[in-house]
């Protein structure tokens, strides 16, 4: 069979301006099984070169696709663009199977068939074998009500079928690695990069994510098999740069040592960035340094907030003196240190961010990110904070980088006008320019120079979208009534 996989474009995401892509790992990993199978697959991604619709839609009408299939990463803010392509597709009276995949559809596959009659099919939760056995189902006639994890229409209404087993074994199914022939994918500075992924899940309950519930468990790969597999994808393919999609990575500290010193054995010269919990780095302290040979250059570190209350509020299992030292420990190693602070766990005030800042300036990250709560039904967050206000209802804008929801006690643009003085003042500090300017480490200074011009363009992109662009709602709508059309019915 002829399938076509459609990366959607993300147009809301300023870091675009960075003219550097990574490869979709899901949309891969989907793709390899696939493969394997005999069907001809390939990849249309349309968010490498920020394709404009129309575009999109000649080039799946030209590939006649028997299934065409759509997810992306940020799959909140991608399913409009999704449901604006898929709609446009049939209106072209393409007869392919259209399926779509991911996080958001994982969970609000309900309202999707109901609202997008285009839409034939979601694969609920991991798709490397649901989507295999649901083509397979489909070519051979068969009805789909037999494949565990999908849901679709039944007499014109929305069904889903039961949750299918785990992949206990994430090396079972294999990555697609060839279908990113013809896309010069790179980061770190125009080197060439791939997405990885070691672990799958994580086992905190942090109250505003939906890994847990998405995951269920957290599952590794074999740690010499996935390093064997970086090995090959450096030498095969030239990759440099690997960034870690784990949201846990060293989870289960021996496996991860036992892939940090398969991957030093292989002597590799590679770079690798990722997130990780400043816990993990302050239990890990005796075998930094094996981070730093195997290649890690820049941990994001989910701080997510700077006051004891609201840590604990939001359940994120971590304390203000752990994450400081987990800060010096990464900078006593040569790693750098990215520091996130996320705005409306709360109704802040002007002295929330002050505070908030003050601690920043005391933690010395080389680098922070401040993002926005963004509000997923499916997370415990939600019911907590469902009789708040909406302020953006522009759902290819909840992306994390734009504020959601309505603050009781200040205006949307003096927030804006707090984060942006933040990120200014822990950019400019004295400490942080003169790494930038005489890090005595050449590579690391060099990353840092390449993340600061990024953020330049980004943050001047961002001051112009807020003014110019973005549409903030006046109308009182909660939270609970933004999705009132809708009945997710969660994961059993």
């Amino acid at each position: 069979m002829r399938i076509l996989i459609v990366n959607p474009p993300h147009w809301a995401i300023g870091s675009r301006l960075a003219g550097e892509h990574l490869p979709p790992l899901g949309l891969l990993s989907v793709a390899g099984p696939l493969i394997d199978a005999g069907h001809h697959v390939q990849l249309l991604d349309a968010d490498y070169s920020n394709m404009k619709i129309d575009q999109i839609v000649s080039k799946i009408i030209l590939q006649h696709p028997d299934f065409l299939l759509l997810g992306h990463s940020g799959s909140t803010s991608a399913q409009p663009i999704i449901n604006d392509i898929t709609r446009s597709v049939r209106e072209k009276n393409l007869e392919a199977k259209i399926i779509v995949g991911g996080v958001f559809p994982t969970f609000h596959w309900e309202e999707i068939l109901c609202n997008n009659p285009q839409i034939d099919y979601i694969v609920c939760g991991e798709g490397e074998e649901t989507c295999l056995k649901l083509i397979t189902a489909l070519e051979n006639n068969q009805p789909p009500e037999s494949v565990f994890g999908i849901a679709h229409r039944s007499n014109g209404n929305p069904v889903k079928t039961p949750s299918p087993p785990l992949i206990e074994n994430l090396d079972r199914f294999r990555i697609a690695w060839e279908l990113m022939d013809g896309y010069h994918y790179t980061y770190w500075g125009k080197r060439k990069a791939a997405v990885v992924q070691f672990s799958r899940g994580c086992p905190y309950p942090c109250v505003y994510c939906g890994q847990s519930l998405f995951w269920k468990k957290w599952r590794h790969r074999n740690p010499q098999l996935f390093a064997n597999e970086l090995e090959m994808l450096h030498k095969k393919y030239g990759v440099e740069v690997f960034n870690f999609a784990d949201e846990n990575m060293s989870s289960q500290p021996d496996v991860w040592k036992e892939f940090l010193e398969a991957l030093i054995a292989k002597n590799l010269n590679l770079i690798l960035v990722g997130s990780i919990r400043t816990d993990n780095i302050v239990r890990d302290a005796d075998i930094l340094h094996l981070y730093k040979k195997a290649g890690f250059e820049r941990f994001l570190l989910g701080i997510e907030n700077y006051d004891e209350s609201v840590i604990k509020k939001i359940n994120k299992a971590g304390t203000i003196s752990k994450d400081k030292e987990a800060i010096c420990l990464l900078r006593k190693h040569g790693i750098l240190s990215m520091a996130t602070y996320v705005i409306g766990f709360g109704d802040e005030r002007i002295g929330d961010f002050y505070r908030s800042l003050k601690q920043l300036l005391i933690y010395d990250p080389d680098q922070i990110q401040l993002l926005f709560v963004t509000p997923h039904r499916w997370t415990p967050f939600f019911d907590e904070i469902k009789h708040k206000e909406v302020i953006l209802t522009d759902q290819r804008q909840w992306d994390y980088k734009h504020q959601v929801l309505v603050n009781k006690h200040l205006p949307a643009w003096l927030i804006f006008l707090c984060s942006k003085f933040i990120e200014v003042t822990m950019q400019a500090r004295p400490k942080a320019l003169y790494r930038l300017l005489c890090h005595k480490d050449a590579k690391l200074r060099q990353a840092m120079r390449w993340y600061t011009q990024i953020g330049r363009r980004v943050w001047f992109w961002e001051w112009y979208q807020f003014w110019f662009v973005t549409k903030l709602t006046k109308k009182k709508i909660t939270l609970e009534e933004f999705w009132k059309n809708s009945e997710t019915k969660k994961e059993q």
